[in-house]
């Protein structure tokens, strides 16, 4: 059957959208994948193979799942509201809040973003009287996370020591504390999710029978439990279309599993992925160099990047003497870039660590050029906005206790912390919430007497408005805005808590509900994702994994060194210097026509001095595909610290004949590896040279008899 929604498809990606039955779609960086996946559903409904409400599509972001809906409302005369699109998370709390009573959940339950979550688990760790300097609660924290997210509660975890058994145990006892309360935690939902599905065989009949088409998008970058949840979902005879980059895989960190490609060709008994290899986004340069990195990697499904836009320019190489030179050097070319009329935003600073930032920002700053750090505090994480939030999850479930304790006495209202901790113990005697226990015991207390009759009387005031007037009204009369407004710096917090009624129109206009229980799961959800802001001509900071998803005209890729990019964190894990590697892939694909690429000798980073190798990654690049561009000056002084006298200045031009090993040269040593020059002292044979190890910090040896190699 023709359709004109698959007009301009090349050939690999109309294979994709209308291959049959289960596929794994290998698209490479900029090769149309979102395209792909879009219109693979809009050709699934026009053909009548599956109906809007039969299918069930993740996406890893909301931003991408609001894309993709809106590109399907200009594919098909279709109303897209009411379809299963939408982020694991979200889509596992849509799951739940419809089988709240079938998930032992309260149908008014609360989400607890990260900063929630810690709350509840310094408030349990108190309870306990445990020892926080032994039992860290953000330890805790990462404890509970990491065994959630791979399907184990606390009566599963292997404890062979003391110590982890401890951990388990406070384990079960937080979720004990959270079902009291009627919260859950971000792995809480994806791990309930999947256990209300595998042990209600009715519930899972009825949703296999439904979505008979899944369709995951970024497949590499989902969790062994995020896979195992897909698996449930897909009843006998239901297809999963999976599109994913095995070498953009970067979020090993955070749970994912590049291995759950292969093991969906496996379980699916799929021959080949289909491979999308042609680029629409960048020229053939800076993919060949792409291509040359990542082909280093020995676990790959293997696919090579191509287009037909041309060669391009050759990537630019610069080699500083220190962090400062590197930074004034990107300053200069994107001073130059701009007189050329590329403009600010077109431009990308990418750095592995967020601590690199500081020289570069120091140098725009000082060149008065306009910057924005891409990430940083966002709307639903600030203060203000957070104690808003608590008291709309007051008025839309007052058992909630991480927001009782928030704000019962925010603004001030003479409460003091031994009242609380009474308050606490009445409410563990009789097992019930704080709420309860202070409407028991609250008339003897006048604070929280107040504080009782505010809430309810905020609930019976609100409880017929629309949802932005409820919003409106609840912060106003919580004491927020007049408590903001006689601080000296509180006039942008006010403008915030003015912003989030704007927010609330937003979301009741696009999700169409005026749920207040709805908005407060809309606003944890968001909690996590941040985007420039529109319309600002601003160059570009981030780290590299926060650049993933994202293209530029011009990037600058800095601090490629040893130690640094790959970082020797990753250096000591199974799969450290290949995911490392698929970073880098990441870095040098955001680039559309222009891409440097630079290191420096020396930087001060945490405020330790680092003398750096420059990256293997490096040197992967093909040389002709590079252009070294010299520094100004060649003549590099060395800086010293501690009680070291100051070394003799030495310029990196200097005849060999002098010293044979010149400063910023790379040389190894039998014990300590490969090193980097950074200054000599004394004279004659008394002369001593400073050599940086990546593994060993700085190390002095007489000159003489150094065993020290040229590399």
């Amino acid at each position: 059957m023709s359709s004109d929604l698959l007009n301009g498809l090349n050939p690999a990606q109309h294979a994709a959208v209308t291959a049959q039955g289960s596929a794994l779609v290998l698209a490479g960086a900029g090769s149309g994948k979102t395209r792909v996946l879009t219109t693979r559903i809009a050709w699934l409904i026009q053909t009548a193979q599956v109906s809007p409400m039969g299918l069930l599509a993740v996406t890893f972001t909301n931003k991408a799942a609001k894309e993709m809906l809106t590109r399907l409302s200009a594919m098909l005369p279709i109303n897209t509201r009411g379809m299963w699109v939408g982020t694991f998370h979200g889509l596992c709390n849509r799951l739940l809040r419809t089988h709240h009573r079938e998930a032992g959940l309260p149908q008014l339950f609360q989400i607890l973003d990260q900063q929630d979550q810690l709350s509840v688990i310094k408030r349990l760790l108190k309870t306990l009287n445990v020892d926080t300097d032994k039992y860290d609660p953000r330890k805790l924290q990462a404890f509970i996370n990491m065994n959630k997210e791979a399907g184990l509660r606390a009566d599963k975890v292997e404890a062979w020591d003391p110590y982890t058994r401890r951990l388990a145990e406070y384990f079960g006892e937080y979720d004990a504390q959270c079902q009291r309360e009627g919260v859950v935690d971000f792995a809480e939902l994806l791990l309930r999710s999947h256990e209300l599905l595998a042990r209600n065989a009715l519930l899972r009949e009825h949703y296999q029978e439904r979505f008979r088409h899944i369709l995951v998008d970024e497949f590499q970058d989902t969790s062994r439990l995020q896979y195992a949840w897909l698996q449930l979902l897909r009843g006998p005879g239901g297809a999963l279309f999976a599109v994913g980059d095995d070498d953009q895989s970067i979020y090993a960190f955070r749970g994912a599993d590049v291995g759950n490609m292969g093991q969906l060709m496996t379980d699916l008994g799929i021959a080949a992925p289909i491979k999308l290899t042609q680029n629409y986004r960048s020229h053939s340069t800076i993919l060949d160099a792409a291509n040359a990195v990542i082909g280093n990697n020995r676990n790959r499904l293997g696919k090579e990047l191509w287009t037909d836009a041309g060669k391009g320019e050759v990537i630019r190489h610069f080699q500083a003497s220190d962090d400062g030179e590197e930074a004034r050097f990107v300053v200069e070319e994107i001073q130059a870039l701009r007189r050329d009329g590329l403009g600010h935003s077109q431009m990308a600073v990418l750095y592995r660590s967020n601590a690199q930032s500081r020289a570069i920002e120091h140098a725009l700053f000082s060149a008065g050029l306009p910057y924005k750090v891409y990430g940083g505090l966002r709307f639903f994480e600030r203060a203000e906005i957070k104690h808003a939030l608590a008291y709309l999850r007051l008025v839309a479930n007052p058992d909630d206790d991480n927001a009782f304790l928030r704000v019962v006495n925010f603004p001030a209202r003479g409460i003091g912390a031994r009242g609380l901790e009474q308050l606490s113990d009445a409410a563990r005697q009789a097992g019930t919430s704080l709420w309860a226990a202070a409407c028991a015991s609250g008339a003897g207390k006048k604070g929280v007497a107040a504080f009782v009759l505010l809430i309810e009387g905020l609930r019976a005031d609100s409880l017929e408005l629309p949802l932005a007037e409820k919003i409106e009204h609840i912060v106003a009369l919580s004491g927020l805005i007049a408590h903001y407004q006689n601080e000296k710096d509180g006039e942008d917090r006010v403008e915030n808590l003015r912003e989030l009624t704007n927010a609330a129109l937003s979301f009741s206009a696009e999700a169409e509900t005026q749920s207040l229980e709805d908005f407060l799961a809309h606003a944890a959800l968001e909690a996590g994702e941040h985007e420039a802001q529109a319309g600002q001509d601003a160059v570009q900071l981030m780290s590299v994994h926060a650049a993933k998803g994202l293209e530029f005209h011009t990037v600058f890729l800095t601090g490629l060194e040893e130690g640094l990019f790959p970082h020797e964190n990753a250096l000591n894990e199974a799969d450290g210097l290949e995911e490392e590697r698929r970073l880098m892939y990441v870095a040098i694909t955001r680039a559309r026509r222009r891409l440097y690429v630079t290191h420096s000798q020396y930087r001060l980073l945490h405020g330790q001095p680092r003398y750096g190798l420059a990256s293997r990654f490096l040197e992967e690049i093909p040389e002709a595909l590079v252009q070294s561009l010299r520094p100004a000056r060649t003549a590099y002084q060395a800086p010293t610290y501690g009680a070291r006298p100051t070394p003799v200045a030495v310029d990196a031009a200097l005849p060999s004949g002098k010293y044979p090993h010149r400063i910023g040269s790379r040389v190894t040593h039998p014990r300590y590896g490969e090193g980097v020059v950074g200054g000599y002292q004394g004279q004659g044979a008394e002369t001593e040279i400073r050599v940086s190890f990546p593994g060993a910090g700085d190390k002095w040896f007489i000159l003489e008899y150094a065993r020290l190699t040229n590399c």
